[in-house]
């Protein structure tokens, strides 16, 4: 399992580290416990980092050295992806005299992509490629988050991993669609596997007692963001709802932002969000709160009368599922996977991104109506419980097995 640029280990919502980290991690877990041995490579990003560090039995993951090991902007990454191959081959190598030779190769995200194209046609194992995001999707979406320097690298980049991957995966049809459309993908290769939960953490639970143990007003309609803070998020979406609320009469309302800044602009975005609670009057109401444990992140969604999540676009949308498996109505962007997460109307409700109005009446009804609120919820929690992290293990287990006996797949 290749995770060049983010460890599994990583906090998710500080730095790069965000649903990828939680996917690679959950989905390797249940792998590892299904009998499928997983060594996650990531890059080594500090001085002093274990070379492996052996999570449970099973799984093992291994921080290679691959350019200086520290952090290194994620737009100059590309000029290490190299390095990575070549220390993730020979770590390869060493693993196999002790454990065994590897099978196949999953690269998470593009950078990853590229290693395992070269490592494909080195060591002829078959190459499963999940993207977690798409440039051309994020093209429509934030194109100021191009890189200037090369703003089609990326996209080749991923064109090329998308035509030589033995099997693509998606989180969803929603994404089978872009990778058919934008890149031209064999939709023969391409798999759903749709990302799970964990239930024994994000489940319903008593909404009193996990505000008082986040020090909350029981009783203020508490809305919630939970997400890196970059103009792909569009965190100020809930922002100008929470003072649209207020405005209509719901002035005890309050928001919970719970996230760090997040690549090339996110210490730009989170200063202007916090300029943005300024200007807007909102200093009191809104609560900036660290990126938390993942595990944690279950008591700021029981403690939440709503969530919502505003990305510009969204490849699959763990917090929505994670909000939905804790009982919480979703208010989400009508973008990518969101619409296969969010029933409209059944267990939240899904608005035109950006429009703030719209956003503003779909919370108002979840906030003044609670009979509707607990409706949607438990029918979101029930929706949930399809999502789990053994049900898509299993699924890849198969499809690794099936490829580890195909013929590779050619490319130029």
């Amino acid at each position: 399992m290749l995770s060049m640029h983010t460890s599994p280990l990583a906090q998710p919502g500080t730095g790069d580290g965000g649903g990828m980290n939680v996917y690679v991690r959950e989905l390797s877990s249940a792998l590892a416990r299904a009998g499928v041995t997983c060594d996650v490579y990531t890059r080594a990003t500090a001085p002093g980092q274990p070379a492996s560090v052996a999570v449970e039995p099973g799984l093992t993951v291994h921080h290679l050295v691959a350019g200086p090991p520290a952090e290194v902007p994620k737009g100059r990454l590309h000029t290490l992806v190299d390095a990575f191959a070549q220390a993730v081959e020979a770590a390869m190598e060493t693993a196999a005299e002790s454990g065994g030779p590897a099978e196949v190769i999953h690269a998470n995200y593009w950078l990853s992509g590229v290693a395992g194209h070269a490592l494909k046609h080195r060591l002829g194992l078959p190459l499963v490629s999940t993207f977690h995001t798409l440039d051309r999707v994020k093209a429509e979406a934030s194109p100021e988050e191009l890189d200037p320097e090369a703003p089609g690298r990326r996209a080749n980049a991923e064109a090329a991993v998308i035509e030589c991957s033995d099997a693509v995966l998606a989180s969803c049809t929603v994404e089978v669609d872009q990778l058919v459309d934008l890149y031209g993908a064999d939709p023969g290769r391409v798999e759903v596997v749709a990302p799970g939960v964990d239930h024994a953490f994000f489940s319903p639970g008593d909404k009193a007692q996990a505000r008082r143990a986040l020090r909350l007003e029981e009783r203020a309609p508490i809305l919630l963001f939970v997400g890196r803070i970059q103009p792909l998020k569009a965190a100020d979406v809930a922002l100008r709802v929470l003072a649209a609320l207020r405005a209509g009469g719901l002035d005890g309302a309050r928001l919970v932002v719970v996230g760090g800044p997040s690549g090339p602009r996110g210490e730009e975005e989170y200063v202007a969000l916090r300029g943005l609670a300024v200007a807007l009057g909102l200093e009191a109401a809104v609560s900036f709160v660290a990126p938390q444990p993942h595990e944690l992140l279950s008591t700021y969604y029981r403690a939440a009368d709503c969530c919502i999540v505003p990305s510009r676009s969204e490849s699959f949308g763990l917090v929505a599922l994670e909000a939905a498996a804790c009982g919480t109505p979703v208010v989400a962007a009508a973008v990518g996977g969101l619409t296969t997460l969010v029933e409209h109307g059944r267990t939240g409700y899904l608005v035109e991104r950006g429009d703030v109005a719209g956003f503003s009446a779909a919370v108002e009804a979840v906030l003044s109506r609670p009979s509707l609120a607990a409706a949607l919820g438990e029918r979101a929690a029930r929706v949930a419980r399809r999502y789990t992290w053994p049900t898509a293990a299993a699924r890849l287990a198969s499809l690794y097995e099936d490829l580890a006996a195909r013929t590779l797949v050619e490319c130029a």
